[in-house]
């Protein structure tokens, strides 16, 4: 399936549910430069599709199958507005609900998914996955000023106005650390996208920019978590070695409920791999959740 985003083509697959509709709808998209081919991906979805529930998997522009003139440039501006898009269309569709519809982030994306469904109070239900949300704790936005303009930009903000700051390209993982630097630096990372990435069909590349933007506030989901009206799932690795457990767990508790946390044994990828016990873990705590506040 394919849909315009500002101008360029976003393009995903739909897990229909074995069930009449219209049927509740949720949004999903893979974290740091990762393609929707990669496999977990579709195992989640299809997971989240057996209790009823319509899948939008879909590349950002610029990855995957989807198009765009900066290929390979993550920035999550664009991504929020992509992500807003892939809601849109999930909503236009006659098979779903469009009363109904959540979203789905994991890694990078989390912060994405979060700054999407605090900036639309009609989403349904929120599930974030081993979060990315920053080095530390932001200051707190007590006036909500911060979030007014972190929430006018996604909504109506010129983003071509503003003056950007391009870091890279870099290779996502690398090997050789010393000589060759990349975005993402841990050995377990290094493996899990060579083994996943570089399979047939997954149209990911090991290069990638990272885009900042000189916008009235920064891109902050910390800020805007808090700001989340619908129920929220949020499923942390214990050991994750690519962000830090318990800022995910302090801003959790920033969140409104109903909401529900999931700690699971190891890092950032056992919820990323299929056919493990983390993972199995994870789908079905997220079938529960979506059960009870998505499906009824």
């Amino acid at each position: 399936m394919e849909f315009l985003s500002e101008g360029s083509i976003v393009r995903g697959r739909l897990f229909s549910p074995d069930a009449e509709g219209p049927t509740p709808g949720m949004a999903m998209a893979p974290g740091f430069s990762v393609t929707s081919r990669f496999p977990v991906f579709e195992n989640y979805a299809k997971a989240i599709a057996e209790i009823g529930v319509a899948v939008l998997l879909f590349d950002y522009r610029g990855f995957g199958s989807s198009e765009g003139e900066s290929r390979g440039e993550v920035n999550l501006w664009n991504q929020a507005r992509d992500y807003r898009t892939a809601v849109a269309f999930l909503r236009s569709l006659d098979q779903v609900d469009h009363d109904r519809v959540g979203v789905w982030g994991v890694s990078t994306g989390t912060s994405v998914a979060a700054v999407v469904a605090a900036t639309d109070p009609a989403i349904a239900a929120v599930v974030l996955q081993v979060p990315a949300l920053g080095d530390g704790l932001s200051p707190p936005d007590r006036d909500g000023t911060v979030f007014e303009a972190i929430r006018e930009t996604v909504l109506n903000a010129d983003l071509d106005s503003f003056e950007r700051t391009v870091i890279g390209p870099l290779p996502v993982v690398s090997a050789d650390q010393a000589h060759d630097p990349s975005f993402v630096q841990t050995p377990t990372a290094f493996r899990w996208f060579i083994d996943n990435g570089e399979r047939s069909g997954t149209g990911w590349s090991n290069r990638a920019t990272f885009a900042r933007l000189a916008t009235p506030a920064p891109f902050d989901a910390q800020v805007c978590i808090p700001h989340i009206s619908a129920p929220m799932l949020m499923v942390v690795g214990k050991e994750d070695e690519e962000n830090d457990a318990d800022l995910s767990r302090a801003v959790f508790e920033t969140a409104t409920e109903p909401k529900q946390l999931l700690n699971v044994d190891g890092g950032h990828f056992g919820v990323l791999s299929p056919d493990t016990p983390e993972f199995e873990l994870s789908a079905r705590t997220q079938q529960g959740f979506l059960q009870n506040y998505l499906v009824t």
